[in-house]
C-alpha cells in the first residue's frame, strides 16, 4: 500500500498504538497472561522489523521481543517509543511505503 509521507507516519503511529495495546492483553484478561506473552513477543519483534527498516528496526525488533517476554515489563508501549524515536527525536521522514 502507498500512500504519502504524512499519512503512513500517521498509520505507523496508530498501527503502533494497536499492538500496544495488544501487549497489555496479558494484563487484562487474568490467565492468558504468560502463555499470550510466548506468542506475541516473536510477533511483535516481526512486526516491528517489518514497520521500521535497517539497524533501528532491528534492534527495536530485539527490544520488543525481549520486553514481551519479560514478566512486568509488558506495560513499557515499545512501538509508540520507537515512533517517537524515529519521528520525533531524529525527525526522520516517513518512508514511502509501508510493510505490515
Amino acid at each position: 500500500m502507498t500512500t504519502n509521507n504524512s499519512s503512513n507516519k500517521f498509520t505507523k503511529l496508530f498501527l503502533g498504538l494497536v499492538f500496544d495495546a495488544m501487549g497489555y492483553v496479558s494484563f487484562i484478561i487474568p490467565g492468558i497472561g504468560e502463555f499470550s506473552d510466548i506468542i506475541w513477543a516473536p510477533l511483535a519483534a516481526w512486526l516491528m522489523t517489518r514497520m521500521y527498516k535497517g539497524t533501528s528496526g532491528q534492534i527495536a525488533g530485539v527490544v520488543a521481543f525481549v520486553e514481551e517476554l519479560m514478566p512486568g515489563l509488558d506495560i513499557v508501549p515499545t512501538f509508540t517509543l520507537m515512533w517517537i524515536y524515529t519521528y520525533v527525536l531524529r525527525g526522520k521522514k516517513a518512508d514511502k511505503a509501508i510493510e505490515v
